[in-house]
């Protein structure tokens, strides 16, 4: 498999390139850049550890080269400000994206190959490359909330001093401010948690707004996520190329689930070979499916505002 990761330069594209080396199952990496002294010096940093790390072909690339890319790994995007909504970012990415898939159209996108869109707002770009890039919509999937997901299980299994993959929680609708946790399917090692006495709702509620967020305080610390993201990608790029049928909450195109339509956001879904192969409506508590169709409006009402 080819993964070609755009903006791979950057601090998520240069994770997710490491994350995918370590994998060690992608095997081949070109990192594509506006930037390219940036690209070239990562994919020869990565390179420098491909002895140690494994046999793929890792190097910087351009779009003369990408006809025959499996995944397109898109991360390129302006950098979210401390205090910014991801729904803010819209008006000042939304013209980067649409060149970058006009570009990638223009070089030759192949039939069969998938888009993995990371670079923020997810939903609301996601949704752009369904209308603009014509594949069918099970291969144009974004990160959605694989990150929250993982930051809320994170945390949890940290203040309830319990093993983190052995803690199974969702966060569902937007990667932003109308997303929802859910606590109906919460589990660890497959008990439910709401048995665990610590886990009341004062518990919840505050491990829920940490996870909210979670994405202003790395950036107030440290500039911005990376090394957390970059194994998010690498979850659901494994899920596609082992056929893993991995029950995922990546952001795709909703038609029906939970009474919701026309919408990219993330739901259950499973990911495999085709990308998300079917939305899975797992019955959850009704101010659950409330809140996620809520974050289904905002989405909506923010997407009819988009100018391309």
């Amino acid at each position: 498999m080819k993964v070609t990761i755009i903006g791979g330069g950057g601090r998520v594209g240069s994770c997710a390139a490491f994350a995918l080396q370590c994998g060690g199952l992608v095997a081949e990496i070109q990192i594509l850049d506006a930037n390219k002294d940036l690209a070239e010096g990562e994919a020869l940093d990565l390179l420098h550890g491909s002895a140690l790390a494994g046999d793929q072909r890792i190097y910087a690339g351009d779009y003369s080269r990408v006809a025959d890319t499996d995944i397109f790994v898109i991360t390129a995007g302006l950098r979210r400000k401390p205090d910014e909504s991801r729904l803010d970012l819209i008006n000042r990415n939304v013209s980067l994206f649409v060149q970058i898939l006009d570009t990638i159209k223009a070089a030759g996108l192949r039939k069969d190959a998938q888009v993995f869109v990371v670079s923020n707002p997810v939903d609301i770009l996601t949704q752009l490359a369904v209308q603009r890039l014509g594949l069918p919509w099970q291969q144009v999937y974004g990160l959605g909330t694989m990150l929250d997901t993982s930051r809320f299980s994170s945390f949890i299994a940290a203040e309830l001093k319990l093993a983190p993959t052995q803690v199974k929680a969702l966060i569902l609708g937007e990667h932003g401010d109308s997303m929802l946790p859910v606590w109906s399917s919460a589990t660890v090692n497959g008990l439910p948690l709401a048995g665990i006495p610590e886990c009341n709702p004062g518990f919840q509620n505050a491990i829920f707004e940490r996870t909210k967020g979670s994405g202003a305080e790395v950036i107030k610390r440290k500039g911005g996520a990376g090394w957390a993201v970059g194994v998010a990608i690498r979850e659901v790029v494994h899920a596609v190329l082992l056929n893993k049928q991995s029950l995922l909450p990546v952001s795709s195109l909703v038609q029906g689930a939970y009474g919701i339509r026309d919408v990219c956001l993330s739901v259950p879904s499973v990911v495999g070979q085709r990308g998300v192969e079917k939305h899975v409506e797992i019955k959850v508590w009704p101010k659950e499916q409330a809140a996620l169709q809520q974050s289904a409006r905002a989405l909506q009402d923010t997407f009819s505002k988009v100018k391309v």
